[in-house]
């Protein structure tokens, strides 16, 4: 069984869409968490470490909730592009991107502290990017899409459609692997009343080739 109204630690829409599609009741908050790469630290250490963090920063106050967590980066040549400050930082990023191979990121935790339960996941994705024009990053950037995303890109756009193909979860790339969120809470005991490789197919409109693996596994 579930528990009542799980807890989203996000304000993000495209994860509040994904998780939405599990069909369970939960509220979203914001987690308000400093999103620095701490010294030394590997980028997949950094995401997980944010996702607990962002977990624990409203376990307290919600100490009988379930609690999931997610944090997404995008990484280039070992560095960690965040969310752009501004334009020219997005144009900049989507430039470097442009035709080329870069690895996406996402940690997730779900927390239930009144029974002292976690589990994280790490889910990685290989995303190589089309070779788009100047004029198209210049249009896209004028939209404001990629100034609240990592990496200044919605791998969703349908108009500007930055991405070639992708090797490993799509739903990731958008901010909440669906998989790897339903793995983690089957470690804390819980089903989901949904099948999630189906629901997630159905909405992303991608044809996913990882799920059955990814649900099959045990860590």
């Amino acid at each position: 069984m579930l528990p009542d109204g799980l807890i989203l630690a996000s304000a993000s829409p495209r994860r509040q869409q994904l998780f939405s599609l599990l069909g369970v009741p939960f509220s979203s908050l914001r987690a308000d968490v400093e999103e620095n790469r701490g010294h030394g630290e590997k980028p997949e250490e950094m995401v997980c470490r944010l996702s607990r963090t962002k977990a624990e920063a409203l376990a307290e106050d919600y100490s009988e909730r379930l609690i999931v967590a997610a944090d997404t980066i995008v990484v280039l040549d070992g560095q960690v592009l965040g969310k752009p400050a501004d334009a020219d930082e997005a144009t900049a990023m989507l430039r470097r991107l442009r035709g080329r191979e870069h690895l996406v990121l996402s940690g997730l935790t779900a927390l239930g502290l009144s029974t002292g339960q976690q589990a994280t996941e790490l889910a990685q994705t290989t995303v190589w990017m089309r070779p788009y024009s100047d004029e198209e990053i210049s249009c896209y950037v004028a939209s404001a899409d990629p100034l609240d995303k990592a990496g200044a890109y919605a791998i969703q756009h349908q108009e500007f459609n930055p991405v070639a193909c992708i090797q490993g979860c799509y739903a990731s790339v958008m901010g909440l692997p669906l998989c790897h969120l339903a793995r983690a809470l089957s470690r804390l005991g819980l089903t989901l009343p949904v099948d999630v490789p189906r629901v997630c197919q159905g909405f992303t409109g991608h044809r996913c080739f990882i799920a059955k693996g990814i649900l099959r596994a045990t860590i």
